[in-house]
Parts: structure tokens; sequence; C-alpha cells
């Protein structure tokens, strides 16, 4: 092929390339810390999550029969300790023990009056009527009801009520379990243990720092990778018409490329967190509060998407997660090395016809771009899904209060994978368009390779 542009001096140009895979390397290993430190935090993040949604599991709070004993019977208990009869309240008792007794009275007075047939029964009627004055009775049962009300309201008589009340509720306390009481002890205790806290306000302040701590690390981690693979495509565009480091510029960006592949099926792209954020139950008076409930947690990275399903025991399961990690994992590395081994490669090499499809040939099997697409769908469609069924479970009533919290998200991760995937087209525009058989400008690609 005929050069249109005269050739700059060979040391020349080897000491440019020298300093141009120096200066790309520093963006590069920049790039890679960017994305190594993204998948530790990103690890981490998940570890947190998952802990916190075991020690907040619906299973240990709603759905526990401990925790509903223990929380009624501290209600019940309080209001027992704490029960005392307002004047008004002695007043009222003291009418229904008054009518109870004129009750009872009259209830004997009609048995002992009913007609005797035998003459036992009719002297005992004559006796009754002859010592008994009904009267006297009713008018003596006001004093009565005064003397029992005062002797229930003494102190050693509400103590000793107390104590049988409590002994009741001891006893139901007891015939009331499920087991869970024991594991969620256990689990509270190592949790708290792990982060170095002692009760659950700690915890909670702790997680709540640790996670937005981690969260504006993640994002600024991600935007740095895409910054330093702009950086990289600014200075090619800086230097589009130096054709002898176009191959540089090349292969240095499929390594750039590769990472961002590498972060984005490692990295967490999506989260779903599904809770009721509190339950407010009215007894007695008092409120039985339930919050941060977890209903559902899940974090998943696309590998660990692909290792999900090929560890079921379904096979269309396993067709799945293997399909993915073909189209979406393995094809797109394919396709880069061919790209590097046809622009870098000797003559012979490059044209190998593996190669040549590699490069050109088998993007319309590459569903990293579906990929993108679908999780974007999926994670749409959950997202609508979740805060409809949700909405179902707030409640506002007078005895029932719920409000319950949607915290799914797309994470980072999902971020760097589309990086990827623009990126990786951009590339495949590049190449076709520098090795068009018709292009009038040279063929920059296949000028003199010159190894970077």
């Amino acid at each position: 092929m005929k050069q249109n542009h005269q050739n700059p001096d060979k040391r020349k140009r080897v000491l440019v390339n020298i300093l141009l895979v120096a200066g790309l390397s520093v963006l590069l290993c920049g790039q890679a810390y960017f994305g190594y430190r993204l998948h530790i935090l990103s690890a981490e993040q998940e570890q947190i999550k998952e802990d916190y949604s075991m020690v907040n599991n619906i299973t240990f709070g709603i759905f526990s029969v401990d925790q509903w004993r223990d929380k009624l019977s501290a209600v019940v208990g309080r209001q027992v300790n704490g029960f005392s009869m307002t004047k008004t309240q002695k007043t009222e008792l003291q009418e229904q023990v008054r009518k109870q007794l004129d009750g009872l009275i009259d209830k004997t007075v009609a048995q002992f009056n009913k007609p005797q047939k035998t003459l036992g029964g009719k002297l005992k009627k004559l006796a009754f009527n002859s010592f008994v004055d009904e009267d006297e009775l009713h008018a003596m049962v006001p004093a009565f009801a005064k003397t029992i009300i005062t002797k229930i309201n003494s102190p050693s008589s509400t103590k000793r009520l107390k104590r049988i009340a409590n002994s009741k509720i001891d006893q139901l306390e007891e015939a009331t379990y499920d087991n869970t009481s024991e594991a969620f002890s256990a689990v509270k205790h190592h949790m708290r243990a792990k982060y170095h806290v002692s009760n659950e306000v700690q915890f909670e302040k702790s997680i709540s720092k640790h996670l937005a701590d981690i969260r504006a690390q993640t994002y600024n981690y991600a935007y740095a990778m895409l910054g330093c693979v702009l950086l990289a495509l600014c200075l090619w565009f800086l230097m589009r018409k130096q054709i002898y480091f176009q191959t540089t510029l090349f292969i240095m960006s499929i390594l750039f490329a590769l990472v961002l592949l590498a972060s984005g099926i490692t990295t967490t792209i999506v989260e779903v967190d599904a809770r009721i954020q509190t339950l407010n139950f009215k007894l007695l008076g008092e409120n039985i509060v339930f919050s941060n409930q977890v209903l559902f947690f899940q974090s998943k990275s696309i590998l660990s998407i692909c290792e999900t399903l090929v560890r079921q025991s379904k096979p269309d399961a396993i067709v799945v997660g293997a399909l993915i990690m073909l189209f979406v994992i393995i094809l797109p590395v394919l396709r880069l090395l061919g790209k590097g081994i046809h622009v870098w490669g000797k003559d012979k090499l490059a044209e190998n016809k593996i190669v040549r499809y590699l490069a050109f040939e088998c993007g319309k099997w590459d569903m990293s771009d579906v990929m993108v697409v679908g999780i974007g769908m999926t994670y749409i469609g959950l997202n609508g899904i979740l805060k409809s069924q949700l909405s179902n479970l707030n409640m506002n009533t007078d005895v029932l209060k719920t409000t319950t919290e949607n915290n799914s998200s797309l994470q980072p991760g999902f971020i760097i994978f589309v990086g990827y995937v623009v990126f990786a087209m951009l590339l495949s525009f590049i190449l076709k368009r520098k090795t068009h058989p018709n292009e009038k400008e040279p063929d920059v690609l296949d000028e003199e390779r010159i190894p970077a």
C-alpha cells in the first residue's frame, strides 16, 4: 500500500510509542485499581446488607411468635403492675356490686317464697318470713358493696391480685413459643460482635454509616474508571491523524475494554430490597412496634447470576446460565482478543479466518447490548411490581398502621457494564471504518505494524 504521508524518523517514532504506552499504562493501572476497589467495596456492601437483612428479617420479627409473645406480655404486665382504680371506677364498680347483691337477695327470697308442698318446706318458709326482713337486707347492701370495694383496693389485696395475674401471664408465656428467640439471640450476638456494637441502636447507626460511605465511594470509583477511558479516547482523538500510533492506541483501548468488562460482570448490578418500614399495633392503649422488617433482599452481579443458574437442578436454568456465560462473558472477551490479534498480529495471523470472524463477523452473537436492555427492562418491571404489591400492605387505621419501603436500585456495576458496551461498540466502529476496502483514506491499522 502506498503511503500518502511522510514517515517520521524511526527513533522518534519508537520514543513516542514508548511514551504513549507508558502514559496509557498509567491510566490503565489507575482504571484497574479503581475497578478492583469497586469490586471489593461492592462485595463488602452486599455482605453488610445481607447481615442487616438477616438481623431484621421478618422471620425474626412480625412472623415470630416469640417476638409477639414478649411484646404482648410486656404490655399486659405493665398494665397489670400499673393498675389502680380511679374514683369514678370505684363508684361504677361499687354500683355493679350493689346490683349483684340486690339480685342475689331477690333470688334467695323468691326461692323461699315458692309454694311448698312438704311440711319441712313450709316450716322453712315460715321461719324465713318470721326472722328475715327483705327490706332490711336491701338497705344493708350499699354498705356491704362499699366494704367489698375498699377491701379489694387495699394494698395487700391489690398486690395479691397482681401476683396472681402475673403468674398467669408467665404460664401463658411458657406455653407460647416457636423456638426463634434462641436463634435470633445468637444472630444478634454474632452481629454485634462483628460490628463492634453493644445494642440495636448502635448497630443501626454503624450499618447506616458504613453503607453511606461505601455508596459514595463505589460511585466515585465507577466514575473514575469511566474517566480513565474518556481520557484515553481524548488522547486518541488528539492523535487521530498520527497514523503510526493508531495500532498502539487500539491495543491499549482493548485492554481498557477488558478491564471494564471484568469489572462490569463481577460487580453488583442490581439490588432488590423490599421491607416493612414500620408496623404499629395498638393494644390496651400502648403501641406494639416493629421496624425495618426485611421481606426480601437479593444482590446480584452478572457472574453471580450465571453461577446461580448453573448450580440449579433444573436443566432449563442450567442452559440459560450457560448461554448467558457464553454470549455475555466469553464471546465478548474473544471478540476483543480477535480485534487485538487482527490489529497487532503479523499479516498471516491477522488475516486468519477465525481471527477475522471474531473481529468482524460474530458481532451478531454478542449479547452484551441485549443484556443491558434486559437488565434495564427487568429492573423497571420488577420495581413496578414491588411498588404495587407493597402499596397494598400500607394501612392506616385506629388500631393498625403500616408503612412499606422499596429500596431496590441499579448499582454501579450496571453503569460500568453499560460503559463497556458503548466502548466496545465504538472500537468495532473504528476497526470497521479503518479496514473498509472502499475507504479513500489510508488503512491506518494496516500500515506498518509497530509493537506497542
